[in-house]
């Protein structure tokens, strides 16, 4: 069944709503901008957003407001007389309306398709005070300082439409082929990459910052303290004993071993407290003790979902993740995140053809999904910030991926007379964005998959090639932006998994259960992991990654 029947299937059905009720007071603006005028013209309709622009006409009888409700670019006119509410607290930028009214098509010769007369307006969210966000266009540096009401303006509302399509279109893709969506966890204690730019999950440092403060107001109690405590200890111990000896009355005896328990209690409490040591637990040799710790060793925000879904490919066969990823790399550029979200399928009983194969289909698909589905949200950003991201979707769409090894790649990129790199280019390095961005936009003039890495450069878990030098990895690279996606087929034979890891100085203990795999029914497997971020930046055109998630999180920023 394709994608659009799907679609159609879901809509007619009335899952969990059995009477087919029409869900929700108020009809979206999209709704009625997308509608024949005709069928509109005369309903009565509920309508809430917020003031893009108002003005009072008339003479102050009625004014005209330009609402937004987020459901699309455009706004719907609203008219209100003055008899209807007061307009002085309706026309501010930024107010919020809640109101009902009639559907008119408005007098010809102006630009909107339909207005809305209102005779109800059930609620309004004043602007108390000047509006933060001017009227005149800010930069998207600008609005990153406005992290709360950037959701209001045209570029950051179209932004979230187009990511919230493209996560729709992720998916559809893989339901449609047959994969499973499997949650992987953000904690973790294993390093995908290995690289070790990882985020700390701890509790350490609140305990000690807890104890510091509970010390400060209770301080610990010194020998002297301790040994006071254990005298009377003694003391009621002797006199527990002479009761003993002198045969004195049960109730007295069991008086006396009371008090003795108690001071025992009291004794042991205090001479475990005098052993505690202000900040964080540390070892012999030096490192943090994680004895105290909540998981009681190192954990970690996870920069990969990757080794954790390879356990339910090998039992379920096709699976995806879509999560956030963390990375602790203090790096400042346009392209990097230290939140960010990727999304990674696992196909078990996959080569690398395979690999390749579902990744130009997913980015083709994706492509077409907003060709289809965002056209007045793409069309808004070739008018504003690339006006090349349309035609770029449908080349991309429509164009086979040319596909060339890391050899054949670095021996083109060395041929190149034209243009001097920044970074030299010689068998061996990580292809710099710059060489990514030639071979896709100027020698094949659209996206390339390079595969067959250097095993130097590349992860632990690659399969190692038969040449000894090279792994079955890939990369997908777009005009725009570069690498938007990464994958390889994975190591599947025990052994040589073993030496990589011990070849990249990984503890090789954490993973056992990643050998697991390979001792207990191993099967060839593949996978990759594409930028969620990356795939709006290419998608939009826009420059910096910053602006296409809704809270970015980059060094000395994590804004709400």
């Amino acid at each position: 069944m394709e994608v659009a029947e799907v679609a159609a299937e879901m809509a007619a059905t009335t899952l969990g709503n059995p009477e087919g009720r029409v869900l929700g007071r108020i009809t979206k603006i999209k709704k009625i901008l997308e509608a024949d005028v005709g069928s509109w013209a005369g309903r009565r309709v509920l309508v809430g957003g917020w003031v893009k622009t108002g003005r009072e006409q008339g003479k102050g009888s009625f004014a005209f407001l330009e609402v937004n409700d987020g459901s699309c670019l455009a706004n719907l006119q609203v008219i209100c007389e003055a008899s209807t509410y007061p307009l002085a607290e309706l026309v501010p930028t930024g107010t919020s309306v809640l109101v009902e009214g009639e559907l008119k098509p408005p007098p010809e010769g102006v630009k909107q398709r339909i207005e809305l007369k209102v005779d109800k307006v059930l609620e309004v969210g004043p602007v108390g005070e000047k509006y933060p966000l001017p009227k005149t266009r800010l930069t998207l540096e600008n609005l990153r300082d406005f992290m709360h009401l950037r959701a209001r303006t045209n570029t950051i509302s179209a932004v979230a439409r187009i990511r919230d399509e493209l996560a729709h279109a992720t998916h559809a893709f893989f339901r449609q082929n047959g994969f499973r969506y499997i949650h992987t966890p953000i904690i973790t204690t294993s390093d995908c990459e290995g690289a070790g730019e990882m985020f700390q999950a701890t509790v350490l440092f609140s305990q000690a910052e807890k104890l510091a403060k509970e010390i400060k107001e209770n301080p610990l109690p010194t020998e002297s303290d301790v040994e006071a405590a254990k005298l009377v200890v003694k003391e009621k111990g002797e006199i527990v004993a002479q009761l003993k000896s002198t045969k004195a009355s049960k109730p007295e005896i069991t008086a006396a071993v009371s008090e003795l328990n108690k001071a025992k209690e009291t004794a042991s409490r205090l001479e475990e407290r005098s052993k505690l040591t202000p900040g964080i637990p540390v070892k012999p040799d030096g490192g943090f003790s994680f004895d105290s710790d909540f998981f009681k060793k190192p954990a970690f925000l996870t920069v990969s979902g990757q080794l954790q879904v390879e356990t339910y490919a090998c039992a379920v066969g096709s699976v995806y993740t879509f999560g956030p990823t963390f990375r602790a790399e203090n790096s400042h550029t346009s392209r990097h995140l230290a939140e960010f979200w990727m999304v990674e399928p696992e196909m078990a009983f996959a080569t690398l053809e395979d690999d390749m194969d579902y990744a130009e289909e997913y980015v083709k698909f994706m492509c077409q999904w907003l060709l289809d589905n965002s056209r007045e949200d793409m069309e808004f950003m070739v008018k504003n910030y690339d006006k090349t991201a349309i035609e770029r979707l449908k080349l991309v769409a429509s164009s086979p991926f040319a596909r060339v090894s890391y050899t054949e790649a670095v021996e083109i990129l060395m041929g190149v007379t034209d243009k001097k790199f920044e970074n030299k280019v010689e068998w061996g390095i990580d292809l710099a964005s710059e060489h990514e961005r030639y071979l896709t936009e100027v020698i094949f003039k659209k996206p390339v998959i390079v595969y067959n890495y250097p095993k130097g450069i590349k992860a632990f878990y690659m399969r190692l090639n038969d040449d000894q030098k090279t792994v079955a990895a890939m990369d997908v690279l777009v005009p725009k932006v570069g690498e938007l996606v990464g994958g390889s087929q994975r190591e599947e034979r025990l052994d040589i998994l073993k030496q990589r890891i011990l070849d990249a100085d990984l503890p090789l203990e954490i993973y056992e259960w990643y050998l697991d795999l390979r001792r207990y029914g191993t099967v060839k497997h593949s996978g990759f992991g594409l930028g969620f971020e990356r795939m709006i930046l290419f998608a939009t055109g826009l420059d910096n990654i910053r602006d296409v998630i809704p809270f970015p999180r980059y060094p000395g920023r994590a804004d709400l």
